[in-house]
């Protein structure tokens, strides 16, 4: 039976992933300093068979006993809420965190799979956003204790396999949303359902013509377990190419919400992306992946989830 280590399980995706490996047959460990994390997303797993849970700081020295075949990294903040508070442990478990994982995983002959980020990408010249691109990313902005920490995980990443042989694969996710996003994440989805269900004025940044493409969790666990099987080591990008307007997002919310909220401009944060869009065509070539869930049923999905925990 594989043996797979989740670093950062205990979060929105990291939880996932839980579940999809164990239903693949696998035994997971999960870790994670609940830093960003929160128990409630594992608590139906604790007690099952072959799902262990380990407080523990990646940054430190990672042990787990026995055997481990499969290590998905995914400790880290990742939303700028997080980052812009906890900056000193965004970078430190993008880089050493990321050392220590890679060494687990020399050690043990595992293969890892990074969970990077579009955000390598940083503000794009180049749309949409295909893997060969390098980036145009601020390394001294607010925003760049994440980007630059993942560019420098991708980095790391890259030569533990080239210098020592480890099997290693690289995800870059795209804004992804659904259940167990945590109610003050700070990201659009849930700041737009939060605003919306509590009866509040639904915040758009700058005119609202900044774009995304969002991708329901599911499908991207999809994308992330057949990468993970594959051969291929150079990064993936793996995200819903459907590209909208925040304001448009904001609209279609409300819609699904049922509500009249209104809608008000804030200011555009510092070094916020205008354009954001994967180009999958290796995902569709190489993992015969590509998005399934439309976004109306998945807001919906994610709609009853935050009204359960907003309105029990």
């Amino acid at each position: 039976m594989p043996r797979t280590l989740i670093t950062g399980g205990a979060g929105f995706l990291g939880s996932h992933l839980c579940e999809r490996m164990l239903q693949e047959g696998h035994d997971v460990v999960c870790m994670d300093n609940l830093i960003t994390g929160d128990m409630d997303n594992i608590a139906h797993l604790i007690g099952r068979e072959g799902f262990r849970f380990i407080k523990h700081d990646i940054t430190e020295y990672i042990y787990v006993e026995g055997g481990v075949d499969y290590i998905l990294h995914f400790a880290s903040p990742a939303s700028p809420i997080d980052y812009l508070k906890l900056p000193i442990q965004t970078l430190k478990v993008g880089s050493l965190g990321t050392h220590k994982a890679l060494g687990l995983a020399k050690a043990k002959k595992a293969r890892l799979l990074l969970a990077s980020t579009s955000e390598v990408y940083g503000d794009p010249e180049i749309h949409p956003q295909v893997e060969s691109y390098w980036g145009n990313v601020n390394p001294i902005g607010p925003r760049g204790v994440y980007d630059e920490a993942k560019r420098f995980a991708e980095a790391i990443t890259m030569a533990y396999r080239n210098h020592h042989g480890v099997e290693t694969r690289i995800v870059r996710i795209f804004n992804t949303y659904g259940e167990r996003m945590r109610i003050n994440d700070g990201r659009a989805i849930p700041a737009f359902m939060s605003q919306a269900i509590l009866g509040e004025d639904v915040t758009v940044f700058g005119d609202g013509s900044q774009t995304r493409s969002v991708c329901y969790v599911s499908d991207l666990v999809e994308g992330i377990y057949r990468l993970l099987l594959s051969d291929y080591a150079d990064p993936v990008n793996i995200g819903n190419p459907d590209e909208l307007t925040m304001l448009q997002l904001a609209r279609e919310v409300i819609d699904v919400l049922g509500g009249n909220a209104t809608i008000v401009y804030r200011d555009l944060p510092v070094d916020d992306p205008k354009v954001r869009q994967p180009d999958i065509t290796l995902a569709r070539t190489l993992l015969g992946w590509e998005p399934r869930v439309d976004r109306r049923e998945g807001l919906e999905r994610t709609a009853r989830y935050f009204m359960q925990k907003l309105r029990p």
